[in-house]
């Protein structure tokens, strides 16, 4: 699934191919969402905003377009006048359409309605969101809630910090040198401080230079990973051999040496 960066450069992509030009088409394949094509032709997308794993489309009239993609979703951007099969929404303007695939979580919701769809409510803060700060996500971590959960099980609970997922995870604790069994409580304040500078500062870089050779930000670092896909290779911290197992049910990568 993807996670909370490639969702949000998803929502540049689509956000671009759309360009503010009026739609000259909307069409929905659920019979429950065909009354507002007509309401949605003619009107432009003032924005396409990512909430963690979300997308919300807002039109000029108010209206908002509401999908989660889930484990088989994904947007693609094609021409205008193509006409491929199996699609949920197409939204096409002059130049080019946005077509939905596979996804079944989708709404037009007013913007008082904005929050109402149960992800939204389970959500928290989005790990991208830029007014995010590492006291803010401290305050979280240390709070009864949180606190007693093993960190590799809360940096995929998505009311913690939303857009994390199991990649992140896997760098998040890496960068921190800390093991997916500890629990906030357990830690020092200087530990809970390197773990969310981590939380805010590795899905940012993600965000802004995974898959961009070349591409420059954090004082010259580039996003790859150092720990994720790489079982069997040197640490490039300590040495040690990286190694794979599961936690939370999901594949987990990490270094015996330096993550304790």
């Amino acid at each position: 699934m993807p996670e909370g960066p490639e969702i949000r450069r998803a929502a540049d992509g689509l956000m671009q191919a759309m360009s503010h030009l009026p739609i000259t088409l909307a069409w929905f394949a659920f019979p429950h969402l065909k009354r507002w094509e007509t309401q949605l032709t003619g009107q432009t997308i003032d924005k396409i905003e990512a909430r963690g794993k979300a997308l919300l489309t807002w039109f000029s009239n108010g209206l908002v377009l509401y999908s989660h993609n889930q484990l088989y979703g994904v947007w693609r951007v094609v021409k205008a006048g193509e006409t491929p099969v199996t699609m949920r929404v197409r939204l096409e303007n002059q130049n080019a359409a946005i077509l939905l695939y596979s996804a079944s979580e989708i709404s037009i919701l007013s913007a008082d309605e904005v929050a109402e769809p149960p992800f939204l409510l389970r959500i928290g803060p989005d790990a991208l969101d830029s007014q995010l700060t590492v006291e803010t996500v401290q305050a979280r971590l240390v709070s009864k809630r949180f606190c007693g959960r093993q960190l590799g099980a809360l940096l995929l609970d998505q009311f913690f910090i939303a857009g994390l997922g199991n990649y992140l995870r896997v760098e998040i604790l890496w960068q921190a040198q800390l093991a997916a069994q500890h629990r906030p409580r357990d830690l020092n304040e200087e530990q809970q401080r390197l773990l969310c500078q981590a939380i805010l500062n590795i899905p940012r870089l993600s965000y802004t230079t995974r898959g961009q050779p070349g591409a420059k930000d954090h004082h010259g670092a580039t996003f790859r990973f150092r720990a994720f896909h790489r079982a069997g290779k040197a640490c490039e911290r300590c040495g040690q051999a990286i190694e794979k197992t599961t936690f939370s049910g999901r594949p987990f990568y990490w270094c015996p040496g330096c993550q304790r």
